[in-house]
């Protein structure tokens, strides 16, 4: 969508007030979400896994990558689950043939969790074109603007990140008030 154009349904601009401009930006990033996360949805449907366990995936590969094995704990935290859900998922994701288990190189208390070959070529062949394509969409923006779509996608991850704040429009439950 070129910045000049208007929005394209009313519903896009339905939670911003401000400059079309301003607003066509968000509401092209709120597009990407939701691409983003249908494609996640439509990958795990081909590889037969679930999304979590598709991000799951994602994380040891990249923990592969940067040398430092991923741990069902460090997967806990990745993914904001109890051990006992990454205790679960690692038994269907290693039953499917996409992750192994081993003793941790460093340390042999720890289980290590890594991604098999056959998840790394499934990886390879569902996202690899599409991982081309946007390496070279990111490279036609022109390169002095680049620094400010990182600034941009940052400020935006930083704000999607931020720490749940109490929800001021729902009552506390009974323990949330329970003195300590």
């Amino acid at each position: 969508m070129a910045g000049s154009e208007r929005l394209s349904s009313p519903e896009e601009g339905y939670w911003y007030d401000g400059d079309d401009t301003a607003v066509s930006v968000l509401s092209s990033l709120r597009r990407f979400r939701a691409a983003d996360h249908a494609r996640r949805r439509r990958e795990g449907t081909r590889m037969d896994i679930n999304t979590t366990d598709m991000a799951a995936l994602q994380h040891v590969i990249a923990r592969e990558r940067s040398g430092d094995p991923a741990t069902p704990t460090s997967l806990a935290e990745h993914l904001e689950v109890s051990t006992a859900s990454v205790a679960k998922m690692l038994g269907r994701l290693a039953a499917s043939g996409h992750v192994l288990r081993m003793p941790h190189e460093q340390d042999r208390r720890s289980v290590m969790v890594l991604a098999t070959d056959h998840a790394h070529e499934q990886i390879r062949l569902r996202l690899g074109t599409m991982h081309a394509q946007m390496l070279e969409a990111a490279q036609d923006i022109p390169e002095g603007s680049r620094g400010h779509v990182v600034d941009f996608l940052e400020a935006m991850t930083g704000i999607l990140g931020l720490e749940d704040e109490p929800d001021p429009h729902r009552p506390p439950h009974a323990h949330d008030s329970d003195p300590v």
